[in-house]
């Protein structure tokens, strides 16, 4: 699989963390893949086949070629069609808030048509990406995109932006309380604020965090044992561990070692 990661312009890297790229013949996608919870948003290009999703309850769902994926606080999982050729737009926990046209929650774990969320904006833009030669020309095309849509944007919350920082630079450990007290908020306002901007709460980001830093221990070999894990990630025990892996993964830590472990960290955009 060729797997590439693209910076955005300036005028939009507090929106979006980046663009990536993956590419790769039908042979070499595993046929199930699982989409792990990274507290982001992200807008899907399916310039390729199509992809499928397996959602727990029901048959498989063929998915949009263009989508914007909302919140997950589960894991989703997608299989290929045939030849995988896809675009990423990934922005910032609350990057996704100047360009939403709808209230941010009511997009949890949803795939959303272009044309659906944009109207005949969406179904320009599909067109537009879809007839682009090169991942260099579909960047030029989605920035135009996002920054004309830029002009309608929300006023920034200092506060929620202080408090995601906050989570993710310590990788999810410190208490809501302790967030609340260190910015100077009430906690009430900062779970309401954050499911406003974010369409997650505080705790959920934290635990999406502390899971996103595990799996990079995982994904890099620097621990052999769930104990080790647990104690690294600062879980209260190694069942915590266990159940907050579960709930984000769907699997067991144990089961995750095997050959899903490296798609579904693609899929989240990871180098």
């Amino acid at each position: 699989m060729n797997h590439q990661i693209f910076d955005p312009t300036p005028d939009l890297r507090p929106f979006v963390q980046c663009y990536w790229s993956l590419e790769g013949p039908r042979i070499a996608t595993p046929t199930n893949n699982t989409i792990v919870p990274d507290g982001s948003m992200k807008l899907i290009f399916h310039y390729g086949d199509p992809y499928t999703h397996f959602p727990k309850q029901g048959g498989p769902v063929a998915l949009p070629r263009c989508f914007l994926i909302g919140q997950l606080t589960r894991p989703f999982e997608v299989g290929p069609t045939g030849e995988t050729g896809t675009f990423f737009v990934r922005f910032h926990p609350d990057g996704f808030l100047p360009f939403a046209p709808a209230p941010i929650r009511t997009m949890e774990n949803a795939a959303i048509p272009l044309e659906v969320l944009f109207g005949d904006e969406g179904k320009d833009l599909e067109q537009q990406i879809m007839n682009a030669r090169a991942t260099p020309e579909r960047i030029t095309v989605i920035e135009a995109f996002l920054l004309n849509r830029l002009t309608d944007a929300k006023a920034d919350n200092f506060l929620v932006k202080a408090s995601v920082e906050t989570i993710l630079k310590a990788k999810g450990q410190p208490s809501i309380d302790e967030i609340s007290n260190l910015i100077n908020i009430n906690r009430r306002q900062l779970e309401r604020k954050f499911s406003a901007m974010i369409g997650l709460s505080p705790k959920q980001l934290s635990k999406i965090a502390r899971l996103q830093a595990t799996l990079k221990l995982l994904r890099a070999k620097k621990t052999g044992s769930l104990t080790t894990l647990a104690y690294e990630g600062n879980y209260y025990d190694q069942a915590h561990f266990i159940r907050d892996f579960r709930e984000f993964t769907g699997i067991t830590p144990k089961e995750f070692f095997g050959g899903t472990l490296d798609m579904s960290l693609i899929f989240e955009g990871e180098e």
